[in-house]
This record gives structure tokens, sequence and C-alpha cells, in this order.
């Protein structure tokens, strides 16, 4: 999921899940939405990223690329080193900024309840195949 968010300077890009082949259909059309807000600044949050392949680097590349011809930036923030090393293998981390400040936050709150597991008689943990059978 790719949702857009506006100011009057600023495009910010949250993704959630994976950026991958199997999203590239949703790429032009999101594209089209942020090179035509042309804002100066775009943010791409890779906080809810888990699974970044070559297809969702070049849709990245693509925007950063598109605003820097426009005298744009690119800041990718909350992306992990394996994000950054599938940029960096297609040769494109010049074309952005990186927040090493940013701190995402967690993706789920703590609700205080702790994970019970089942155990048998003598208090060992069963394994989920045994658990299914008991």
């Amino acid at each position: 999921m790719i949702e857009i968010a506006t100011s009057p300077t600023t495009t910010t890009l949250v993704i959630a899940g994976d950026l991958d082949l199997a999203e590239r259909d949703q790429f032009p059309e999101i594209a089209a939405r942020v090179v035509g807000l042309r804002r100066q600044l775009l943010v791409i949050d890779m906080c809810r990223v888990t699974f970044m392949d070559s297809t969702g680097a070049a849709f990245l590349i693509s925007l950063a690329d598109a605003g820097r011809k426009r005298g744009g930036a690119t800041v990718i923030r909350g992306a992990d080193e394996r994000d950054l090393f599938v940029l960096e293998v297609c040769g494109a981390m010049e074309l952005f900024r990186v927040d090493d400040e940013h701190s995402c936050e967690p993706s789920a709150p703590d609700s205080g309840f702790a994970v019970m597991t089942s155990r048998d008689e003598d208090g060992s943990p069963l394994s989920h195949r045994d658990a299914s059978t008991a």
C-alpha cells in the first residue's frame, strides 16, 4: 500500500508492505500523481516496507530522477540496510538523501498482553504440530 500526503512544499509517500514486481501495476499511476504535484521535496517513508526488489528500487529511482530534473530533492527515511543496499547496487544512492535521524514508530502498539503457548502435562511448550493434535 502506498499513501500520498502533501504540504505546500513537500510530497510524502508512505509505503507499507512489499515494494516489488507484484506491486508494479500501481507504480505508473502513483508516479504520475507525485510528479503532477510538482513539490520541491519528496519524502519516501519506508518504515513499514517489508521487502523491496529491483523493480521497487527502479520505481523509487524514477521518482527521485523526475524530482531532480525539476530541481527538487528526494529524502528516504526509515529504510533498512537491505533496502539501501538494493539502491546502492543499482548505483542510485546519489539521487537520495537518507534521513538517518528519523525514528520509525512501532508497527503495532504494545497491547500489554503476553503471548501464551500451549504446554503439555510436564509444562514443556508444545510445537504447533503437537498443539493441533493435543
